[in-house]
């Protein structure tokens, strides 16, 4: 993606069910549960880079000891930096200590059997340590204290809030985040004085009366009672003080999670192969929670999957597939190489099939994958062809038979990215000159005014590096004609379950379309679509209709690719720009389990979507730069 778009977190679960001394005498550490969540996290370092946290919960601590243990970082390198930071008090022990399990347990606050791990990238507040997960709600009675991470985006905080404060509640910060910690807060509190009601009347003493709350608390209901209103994308952990924990899910399995359980772990993350990393095992022992359900991981070790909304059709996150996750799925990979694939048709009507006198690359390393699978699609295309033009005539020369056979795909690496350029110089027209350095040309692999460039990317969202840098890159080689692929259709619509693409103003695709509407004499159409919107505005989401849809309708979708590529094109350009994107049906062909495309279609999977995409279209109008929810 050469336009640079933060998204969604990544989180990680792990519990041990063993004692500390067997993992210490089966993998020759007492920091086992540690490692792993190390390689959890880095495994899954994509997601995140603007901060992270760890928590732990130990199961076995003295009154007057910690049981509970939480570190942030905002650092450059935060993992690096937080594992740092969590072994800085024994580094200097000796191997004696470091490796007495008794002794870590009075001493060390990570020799623990519960861990969390977040890593995030902020859609939300700035890059600021107050806004790092998991966040903390503490107290002295350990069933009552919780700690939360999760990968998620409400779209109606201000409902959520509103409630929060209708129950009596005064939060401290109007966000998403910390409205899920008070709302859980809220009915875990409930949840305790009825249990303490119930066994103090029964005439236990109070101790007695800890320990049965822990052992009884009904996690299910907890949850039950504070999503009730919740709307987006979520995949939420939440750690109790006294040792059960809980992974939930969003009812359109929105927001990925996936986990594994065996007799000596249980371990859930946002990508599968960060567990088939870190463990070692097969894809196939790993599940992925069922969209609606939570993951309910009790103290003693047992494992349940239960409901707790009513799931909705699956619109599990397509960008997950197209981008954000690692490529390293054995199903992504996959999927990527069909999305190159299923481009093929169209290029090579773009080039009228002329393959000598076409080279094709990838911008940026990310769309590496979806490059083989065009080229190995095109490589089947030259084959086919080769043996029609062999089998067609029968007096072909020796020479004319080597001249079909020796045909090749011309593969070329034509951008490297290079150091990190900063522009100090504040005026527009240099810093744009210094941006069409960020990467370094490969010269002399064009045939200069006759070659045509295909050049592939993940997705074009707000166009402004390809306008800025990687066109005016590429210019420079001498094509007649660049193309660039896109292997995401075109990017209509916000998101507001995650990813950072909250307003209109920024989509090349939204700015095409205003235009074509302008210069066909449809500023009408702008006009009424607003007068629309604002019509909604005091409706509850439920009632909301997504109006944004009617500016679309005029145009087919090459008609705005064909002006994307008009407004992408400066004056200094000399080759012939084309955009082609990829097709929504297609799309779905290549991810078929993941059919979450409202940035594409506008089709939200919650009520709360609507509201956000009109928000965004009237926020636009009006000239507000600030995100629609």
């Amino acid at each position: 993606m050469s336009d640079a778009i933060k998204h969604e977190c990544g989180i990680a679960l792990l519990q041990l069910k063993k004692p500390l001394d067997y993992y210490h005498k089966k993998y020759n550490t007492p920091f086992y549960g540690l490692d792993k969540l190390y390689l959890l996290m880095q495994k899954q370092h994509n997601r995140g880079q603007d901060g992270a946290g760890i928590g732990a919960i130990k199961y076995n601590s003295k009154a007057g000891q910690p049981f509970l243990s939480r570190t942030l970082s905002v650092d450059a390198s935060p993992i690096k930096d937080i594992f740092s930071k969590v072994y800085a008090p024994i580094k200097n022990q000796s191997k004696e200590l470091q490796t007495d399990v008794k002794w870590l347990n009075e001493n060390f606050d990570y020799a623990a059997h519960l861990f969390i791990g977040h890593l995030r990238y902020g859609t939300f507040g700035k890059n600021n340590i107050k806004y790092c997960h998991p966040v903390l709600r503490e107290n002295n009675w350990k069933s009552k204290n919780l700690m939360v991470a999760g990968n998620f985006n409400l779209t109606n905080v201000d409902e959520l809030f509103n409630i929060l404060i209708e129950i009596g509640q005064h939060p401290k910060q109007k966000s998403d985040t910390i409205t899920v910690l008070e709302k859980f807060g809220h009915y875990l509190d409930e949840e305790n004085q009825k249990l303490f009601r119930t066994y103090k009347d029964q005439g236990h003493t109070y101790q007695e009366i800890s320990s049965l709350i822990a052992q009884n608390i009904d996690i299910v209901s907890i949850l039950k009672e504070s999503t009730r209103d919740f709307d987006g994308g979520y995949a939420m952990c939440g750690l109790f003080g006294h040792g059960d924990a809980f992974v939930l899910r969003d009812p359109a399995g929105i927001r990925p999670a996936y986990y594994y359980s065996d007799d000596e772990i249980t371990v859930i993350t946002s990508e599968r192969p960060a567990i088939q990393t870190s463990f070692n095992i097969e894809v196939g022992q790993i599940k992925e929670i069922t969209p609606g359900c939570a993951l309910i991981l009790k103290k003693d070790g047992t494992l349940s999957e239960e409901k707790i909304l009513n799931a909705t059709e699956k619109k599990a996150c397509s960008f997950e597939r197209i981008y954000f996750s690692r490529g390293s799925d054995k199903d992504i990979y996959n999927e990527r190489k069909e999305l190159g694939k299923l481009l093929t048709p169209a290029v090579l009507k773009s080039i009228n099939h002329d393959l000598s006198n076409t080279v094709f690359s990838f911008i940026p390393n990310t769309a590496e994958t979806s490059f083989y699978g065009l080229t190995q699609e095109l490589n089947r295309f030259l084959s086919k062809r080769k043996l029609s033009r062999i089998l067609s005539c029968k007096d072909n020369s020796d020479e004319d038979l080597e001249n079909i056979i020796t045909e090749d795909l011309r593969v070329e690496k034509i951008a490297i990215k290079d150091m990190k350029l900063r522009t100090f110089i504040t005026q527009d027209d240099a810093r744009d000159d210094l941006v069409t350095h960020v990467y370094d040309i490969t010269y002399g692999t064009i045939k200069k005014n006759k070659d045509t460039l295909v050049v592939i990317d993940d997705s074009i969202v707000r166009g402004t590096t390809l306008k800025n840098s990687i066109i005016k890159m590429l210019d420079r080689l001498g094509p007649k004609k660049i193309v660039i692929l896109s292997s995401a259709p075109q990017i209509r619509y916000p998101d507001c379950y995650g990813i950072d693409m909250a307003k209109m103003g920024d989509f090349i695709a939204f700015r095409a379309t205003i235009e074509l509407l302008k210069s066909q004499g449809k500023q009408a159409l702008i006009d009424q679509v607003y007068e629309m919107c604002k019509s909604q505005e005091h409706l509850s989401k439920d009632q909301v209709k997504n109006h944004v849809k009617l500016l679309y309708e005029p145009f087919t979708a090459e008609e705005i690719s064909l002006k994307i590529a008009d407004l992408l094109t400066t004056e200094s350009i000399n080759a012939k720009i084309e955009i082609i994107y990829q097709k929504i049906d297609d799309l779905h062909k290549a991810c078929p389990a993941h059919k979450g495309d409202w940035y594409f279609t506008g089709d939200y999977p919650t009520a709360g979507g609507n509201k956000v995409v009109n928000k965004a279209f009237i926020n636009y109008i009006e000239g507000i730069n600030s995100r629609a929810y």
